[in-house]
């Protein structure tokens, strides 16, 4: 029987509770198909860190390379100011582990409410790729004559062509695989680069020229499309059929990923990971910790059960992944009156129990 090291980390506020749904949903998919999950649980969170003043330590980061994947809840605590906890464990994990891939499937499930009029599981069914290791997000710049009338703040965004090749190069292998043509709903595979060129015209002009040099040269087969982001935004609300598999850089990512989520039915189902196709990768539901939602069991958990399934879908579990997906779209389409806290009809524990429950016939 295979077995899979998983470090667990609740994080702050909900986080524990609905990282407690995935890890049940986790275990029954690992007895329906035959693994273990081989679970260690971790602290690092807010409440440590009013403790100790640690965030993530350097021996931390080393002893997470020993596992095969991380499962995370939420990282956010009221009595922490803003950016500490973020910085000092989210982005230092993805970071020190090179999780250069950031994945969000934008998937409508049946069952469940759209904003957007007219749309339903068939239109709403793409992915975004975001690179998750430059940009803006590198830290580079800083102050002059901060606090006074003549203060400079600068904030560059930075990329590599060794970045920028090694992400296309994951998404065009992700869409030669998953697009939808290869799982059977539409007529091609499509990657479509999501830049702004016209105004960005060195670091999209990058991330255009390598987009198309290794299409042309690896990937013949997968058509290219090209989109300003701006225009991506109208498109994801208006015409959301159109898209297969975006790829973009990491600030545009970032924006149009909670755009994607509202969309599929909010944080409460949004799911996504953190990559290293290469090493160790990290999986978390997008939402915040809502902290003031903590202990009341009415948090939605059904985007921490996804992270789960796409966790496994990664480690090459994919019967696995499927049986949680499949359990997950029942659950929605079948017992869940809505996604938001307090108004699903059910507790926290209680929606676990439907989708584990579902996994193991």
């Amino acid at each position: 029987m295979k077995t899979y090291k998983i470090a667990v980390m609740g994080g702050d506020g909900t986080g524990p509770e609905v990282t407690a749904e995935a890890v049940k949903v986790l275990k029954a998919a690992a007895a329906k198909i035959g693994f273990k999950a081989d679970l260690t649980e971790f602290d690092f969170g807010g409440e440590r860190y009013k403790r100790t003043g640690e965030t993530l330590p350097d021996s931390a980061v080393e002893e997470l390379r020993k596992f095969d994947a991380i499962l995370l809840g939420a990282i956010g605590h009221p009595d922490v100011k803003p950016g500490i906890l973020e910085k000092g464990i989210l982005l230092k994990a993805r970071f020190e582990l090179d999780q250069y891939i950031n994945l969000r499937p934008v998937r409508l499930f049946p069952g469940v409410e759209t904003p957007l009029k007219g749309k339903g599981p068939k239109e709403i069914d793409y992915v975004v790729i975001r690179e998750n290791t430059g940009d803006a997000y590198t830290g580079t710049g800083g102050f002059t004559m901060k606090g006074t009338p003549n203060e400079v703040a600068v904030q560059s965004a930075v990329y590599t062509r060794f970045q920028v090749d090694r992400c296309l190069k994951y998404a065009f292998e992700y869409t030669k695989k998953y697009g939808k043509k290869a799982r059977g709903v539409g007529p091609e595979n499509t990657l479509a680069l999501v830049g702004k060129t016209n105004v960005l015209t060195f670091i999209y002009d990058l991330w255009e020229r390598a987009f198309h040099e290794m299409g042309k040269k690896y990937y013949p087969d997968i058509r290219r499309d090209y989109y300003h982001v701006d225009a991506t935004c109208m498109w994801m609300v208006k015409s959301p059929e159109w898209f297969d598999v975006l790829v973009t850089g990491n600030m545009f990512g970032d924006i149009i990923t909670d755009l994607g989520a509202i969309t599929q039915g909010g944080m409460g189902i949004a799911a996504g990971g953190n990559l290293n196709p290469q090493g160790v990768s990290m999986f978390e539901p997008i939402g915040g910790s809502a902290p003031k939602y903590t202990g009341m069991g009415v948090i939605n958990p059904l985007a921490a059960i996804c992270a789960a399934q796409m966790m496994l879908e990664t480690l090459g579990e994919e019967k696995a992944a499927k049986k949680i997906e499949d359990a997950v779209k029942f659950v929605t389409a079948n017992k869940m009156k809505s996604m938001a806290a307090g108004k699903m009809g059910y507790s926290t524990s209680q929606v676990g129990d439907l989708v584990a429950t579902k996994v193991a016939e």
